[in-house]
């Protein structure tokens, strides 16, 4: 199968929906259509940091889709890229389409100067953890997550 990776356009967004909700189901996200439809405004919204990648099928059906945006990194006094959100159609897995966005991601990276490309996944997504592996570094950093309000 040939894969193509471009940035997410509006003709997308009934398909792009239907990814980003199997997404939240497989994480166990509650999410609603008003979530999406924030979510996709930001990533249509040229001045909003989030933006987004798909990937296409040789017929043209996005299997698959990312999101990034840049952060800043005071220590080291450089841009870097969070890779936000990763998820490949069920039935496409193993056709590349990771593997692509993510070099997709990097490419990003490399055009914007941005230092390094960064993302977390659960500890039991071993399927992607076995992409991750061999397309990046694991690293040693632990995360924690804090609620505001308590």
């Amino acid at each position: 199968m040939s894969v193509t990776v471009r940035p997410l356009a509006a003709q997308d967004r009934a398909r792009w929906d239907v990814l980003y909700k199997g997404y939240a189901d497989f994480y166990g996200v509650p999410q609603t259509p008003e979530m999406r439809d924030k979510v996709f405004g930001w990533l249509m919204d040229p001045d909003h940091t989030s933006a987004g990648l798909v990937a296409v099928d040789e017929t043209g059906t996005l299997i698959g889709l990312t999101h990034y945006r840049p952060f800043a990194s005071p220590l080291r006094a450089i841009d870097n890229c969070f890779l936000d959100d990763l998820f490949v159609d069920p039935a496409q897995r193993g056709s590349g389409a990771a593997e692509a966005l993510i070099e997709g991601v990097a490419e990003v990276a490399r055009q914007r100067g941005w230092g390094v490309v960064r993302w977390i996944t659960a500890d039991d997504n071993y399927r992607g953890r076995g992409v991750y592996d061999k397309v990046a570094k694991r690293t040693m950093w632990v995360t924690y997550d804090l609620n505001p309000d308590g």
